[in-house]
């Protein structure tokens, strides 16, 4: 064997891992797919009517296949400063952050949660962090290749993770679990059902109010089914939680975000306190503090286009003869009514209402820069 083609050809051929509720889902009438290494539902009555229903009522999202991890041992928020670029010292019990990993030159490696613990979750550790499904062994191993051996990182794989999205999905779930209806947004807390320990955050991928559940895989069935039989919820599949979040505009990594761009272009500089900017000592400070006081040379912008010919991933985007820049998400917006982007152009172009042109099927179609959300988020963020 030589050359990497005969690697690729190997990890293709790698069989996809079931999720606890395979067959919950078969059962369903999903539509299942390969998604980062799982079989996952892409869809059961329909994207749009599942897109819909999340924005009026309430869906639940299977998202097992995201990394759980957990971190304890002395000088663990140091060791997690030195790989996050957020403030973890200043993170309360109960609260959780956005942040991200960055390599030594910046670029992003993945997108990720991270809350400080409490009441002994999770056998005491300190630390919880989700992270993207299809970066989770490639995160865990440059984390352990970076971390001191006094910190301790555990991967839950025992664990699975619901969402529970939309406008209906705190009163759904206080009926089951009342106490969840005094959390916030971005709060966390330990929760007790049928005598199983929740890990219950508030929080979500959609715009939407929402929740995400960590239960051991072993029960998550039954509370599947149990949110379920309530009138408001019904499960909903990724390609409604792709839509959803364009909407929000929020990014994908491996789409919008990748280790070739940056915190500051990705205008995510929000995750980065006003500590860490001016103490620095995280993996990637230096680009970092470059681009805050130069400028990115691209931004991730919104876009909305004219017409109802959607721009896909990897169209280009154009003024007069010279492109500018690359759609990395597109789709047809449901709540919008109209196609809408996610994309990187070059700082001269990232202005809100510059015109710009994208190539789709060898027409050039008008579109503009817009502001991001394209539907306004409706978090709860006060009791």
């Amino acid at each position: 064997m030589s050359g990497t083609d005969d690697v690729t050809h190997i990890e293709e051929a790698l069989p996809l891992e079931a999720l606890p509720l395979d067959a919950w889902h078969r059962a369903r009438g999903a539509r299942m797919v390969g998604f980062a290494g799982y079989h996952m539902p892409i869809q059961y009555e329909g994207i749009m009517a599942e897109h819909g229903w999340t924005r009026e009522h309430a869906g639940l999202f299977d998202v097992s296949h995201m990394g759980q991890i957990s971190f304890s041992g002395e000088g663990v928020d140091d060791a997690l400063e030195y790989l996050l670029p957020s403030d973890i010292k200043g993170l309360k019990p109960f609260r959780q952050r956005y942040s991200m990993l960055l390599d030594q030159d910046g670029g992003i490696l993945d997108d990720l949660m991270v809350s400080r613990l409490g009441d002994d979750a999770f056998d005491g550790a300190a630390i919880y962090m989700v992270v993207n499904g299809a970066t989770k062994y490639d995160d865990m191993g440059w984390m352990i290749e970076h971390l001191p051996d006094e910190v301790v990182m555990n991967h839950m794989a025992d664990q699975a993770l619901l969402a529970l999205q939309g406008p209906e999905a705190g009163e759904a779930l206080a009926a089951l679990i009342p106490g969840t209806a005094d959390l916030i947004f971005m709060q966390s807390g330990l929760f007790t059902w049928r005598g199983v320990s929740l890990w219950i955050s508030r929080s979500g991928y959609t715009g939407e109010d929402g929740f995400e559940i960590s239960i051991p895989a072993d029960d998550v069935t039954l509370l599947a089914d149990a949110l379920c039989d309530l009138p408001q919820v019904k499960p909903i599949g990724l390609g409604a939680r792709d839509s959803l979040r364009l909407e929000a505009g929020l990014p994908l990594y491996g789409h919008d975000l990748s280790p070739a761009v940056s915190t500051i272009g990705a205008d995510l500089g929000f995750a980065i306190q006003k500590r860490r900017r001016e103490e620095g000592g995280f993996i990637g400070h230096a680009r970092v503090m470059k681009e805050l006081a130069d400028g990115p040379g691209a931004k991730r912008v919104g876009l909305t286009i004219e017409g109802r010919l959607p721009a896909r991933e990897g169209a280009t985007i154009h003024v007069g003869a010279t492109q500018v820049g690359e759609v990395t998400s597109g789709g047809f917006a449901p709540t919008v009514g109209a196609p809408i982007a996610m994309g990187w152009v070059s700082l001269p172009h990232s202005a809100q209402g510059t015109a710009l042109e994208i190539e789709v099927r060898g027409k050039r179609i008008a579109a503009m820069v817009a502001p991001m959300p394209f539907v306004p988020h409706r978090y709860r963020r006060k009791a």
